[in-house]
């Protein structure tokens, strides 16, 4: 799958257990100039029945997919590793990195923090997300990135549910190989 910067995707709830108060999850991603990717996610709701974190100064913080927050991971074709990129409505993130499929884990070391944006309306949360492309490894002109996209919503009973552009057949699992389903080119 190919998306080109006007195409949306739109996110798929595991097994249909998604939350009654979510009628779906919007999501592109897009090159903006040689130097930054831009990840887009509208969560179209009964905002007033999600459990939306509040607004903090931003800054990298672990743990972030224990409530509402959109993810992304992103893989240069060809090559085992990837990063994991979390963007929470609070404007807290983390970016982590691994060599392989949950393997090597490390916090990512990064020249600029994603610059998060988020708009909280009545019927959807938006939130966008530029990230330097040059914190992600291998991520070059000529290269291709393969990407899986992702959000947990956490509805106002504390359950979550789980969304994705493509799941794995088990469990919800984003780091899974069968989820990276979208390719853009650099």
């Amino acid at each position: 799958m190919t998306f080109t910067e006007a195409q949306w995707g739109l996110l798929a709830a595991y097994r249909s257990r998604g939350s009654e108060a979510v009628s779906g999850i919007e999501v592109r991603v897009y090159q903006e100039h040689p130097s930054k990717l831009i990840f887009q996610y509208v969560l179209r709701a009964e905002i007033s029945r999600i459990r939306v974190p509040s607004l903090q100064a931003p800054a990298r913080t672990d743990g972030l997919w224990k409530h509402t927050c959109f993810e992304g991971f992103v893989a240069v074709s060809g090559t085992p590793g990837y990063c994991e990129l979390n963007f929470s409505p609070s404007r807290q993130w983390a970016m982590y990195r691994f060599n392989g499929y949950r393997a090597g884990m490390s916090v990512a070391e990064i020249t600029m923090p994603p610059q998060l944006t988020v708009r909280s309306l009545e019927d959807r949360l938006e939130l966008d997300a530029v990230v330097e492309l040059r914190d992600l490894p291998g991520a070059h002109p000529g290269h291709s990135l393969r990407l899986a996209l992702s959000a947990v919503v956490e509805d106002d009973s504390g359950t979550l549910s789980y969304w994705a552009l493509k799941h794995a057949p088990d469990k919800p699992d984003f780091h899974h190989a069968d989820s990276f389903v979208l390719e853009l080119p650099l």
